[in-house]
């Protein structure tokens, strides 16, 4: 054997005779580095085991009151990665496959023992341990990857059947491991052509790499990831896919909420241009009017005088509420429960519910739920949004639920609507000044609730199916509990 590393071995061997004639033969191996010990009893030598002191064990199938497969079986519960050899003093088939069953790395007969064999049998079945312990290092790393990382993993067939997921695929998508099982990752995805373009690069190229794709979970919520997947050829020459899923979901409200942010500075300081620009000329309409109505003059010319400070007057009112939803809101923080700001809103909003027989439905959290507001600001801005959507609503058909969830991060409150719903092309337009659907309306009250969110750091989100309905998301940073000193 050629080695110098030192090598520990237990017998395990009532009959001490036999001890000596086995520990020679180990001895006696060329080049051998060993220590050999002696346990004549099963109990000791369990013990020993689960210690896992030794490199290798020698178990003989007599034991006394037990046999060593006896041993062999009780020493599993130590998870040891030593091998167990089963020594018996004749050759017996179905000995030896039920040692090899019961976790020995291999079986002997004492009558046949060699020198020869015993230094084989030593080095094969260190040789087997060793890679038996790497791939289950290496099998309990890359499950702990699979299991522990925040991406979700998956493994498919080429039509994306699902084989096998990671908890951070259950936790995503809302459905049990088992449930994932029988889905293919096309029937959650939410867009028939991203389908057709993932469906057409791992069938041809094998390959997706960071495709922002959208699914829907288990509760209808579309979710937007990162999807990257390549196709495995297996030995054996069939095909199976693996991938992951990042979720970019959070990311994408960010830069939504961002872009809603930059657009509202851009209209700002348009709208101070604007006014600025507009109130000089506006300014000598109004002196040289003046002026004029100091002047005699007969029914008529005071007609047209009254029209013209009518409309300067007008485009006046119509600066200052352009100014006022464009500036950043000035507000009065204090920590405040979320519940009664909204039961408030709720409450002057009661009326229009009443008049067009809506079936109010709110839902909170049982606890109180506290952040940092201004209660009249936010009041108004929760008021607008009930209000349009009362508006967007049937009379006595209408459904209005005001929710208040913990989405885990952020307090979310979430107002819907069974409503004629806005289109897909106008949502990005839903804050700008002056956007309205409304007939008589200035799309104005929409930019100043944005402006009164942004100030309370609130993320806002619009979802929404014409004839179906419209939810606004607000989420809210969570204020922990004050400590008493």
């Amino acid at each position: 054997m050629q080695t110098q590393e030192h090598i520990r071995i237990l017998i395990i061997d009532d009959d001490e005779d036999d001890f000596i004639i086995t520990e020679q033969m180990i001895k006696d191996i060329p080049n051998g580095n060993f220590q050999i010990d002696w346990c004549p009893r099963h109990a000791d030598g369990l013990l020993k085991i689960c210690s896992k002191e030794y490199d290798i064990y020698f178990i003989d199938y007599f034991l006394g009151g037990i046999t060593g497969m006896d041993l062999l079986k009780r020493s599993v519960a130590c998870n040891t990665d030593s091998p167990m050899i089963l020594l018996t003093g004749k050759g017996n088939r179905d000995i030896s496959l039920e040692a090899l069953n019961s976790g020995a790395s291999d079986y002997l007969v004492k009558s046949d023992l060699t020198t020869e064999k015993l230094e084989r049998c030593i080095r094969y079945s260190l040789e087997k341990a060793y890679t038996l312990k790497q791939l289950r290092d290496n099998e309990n790393k890359f499950r702990n990857i699979f299991e522990k990382t925040r991406d979700a993993i998956f493994l498919s067939d080429m039509d994306l059947n699902l084989i096998d997921v990671n908890s951070a695929m259950e936790k995503m998508t809302g459905y049990s491991s088992s449930a994932l099982r029988v889905l293919s990752l096309y029937e959650l995805m939410a867009d028939e052509a991203e389908m057709q373009k993932i469906r057409d690069l791992v069938q041809h190229t094998g390959e997706v790499t960071d495709l922002e794709t959208g699914f829907h979970d288990n509760f209808g919520e579309e979710i937007t990831c990162m999807f990257s997947a390549i196709s495995i050829t297996r030995p054996d020459g069939t095909r199976y896919v693996q991938g992951i899923l990042h979720d970019i979901t959070k990311l994408k409200k960010a830069e939504r909420s961002l872009l809603m942010s930059e657009k509202l500075a851009a209209t700002g300081r348009l709208a101070r241009t604007l006014a600025h620009e507009i109130r000089n000329p506006l300014t000598n309409i109004n002196l040289s009017l003046d002026h004029l109505t100091e002047i005699k003059a007969d029914d008529e010319q005071n007609h047209y005088f009254d029209i013209i400070r009518r409309n300067s007057k007008r485009i006046n009112d119509i600066l200052t509420e352009l100014l006022a939803s464009s500036k950043p809101a000035q507000t009065a923080m204090q920590r405040l429960a979320l519940q009664e700001i909204l039961d408030s809103s709720i409450h002057v909003a009661m009326d229009r519910i009443m008049l067009k027989k809506i079936k109010l439905q709110v839902r909170y959290i049982d606890k109180p739920v506290y952040i940092q507001a201004d209660p009249d600001k936010l009041k108004i801005a929760f008021l607008n949004i009930i209000i349009n959507a009362v508006e967007a609503m049937e009379e006595e058909n209408g459904r209005l639920m005001v929710a208040l969830e913990d989405n885990g991060t952020n307090w979310e409150v979430k107002i819907t609507d069974n409503g004629v719903g806005i289109a897909e092309e106008d949502i990005p337009r839903l804050f700008e000044p002056y956007f309205t659907a409304k007939r008589n309306g200035l799309g104005l009250g929409l930019p100043a609730t944005l402006n009164i969110l942004q100030a309370h750091k609130a993320i806002v989100e619009v979802t929404s199916v014409t004839q179906v309905g419209t939810t606004f998301s607000i989420q809210f940073n969570k204020v922990p509990l004050s400590v008493s000193h």
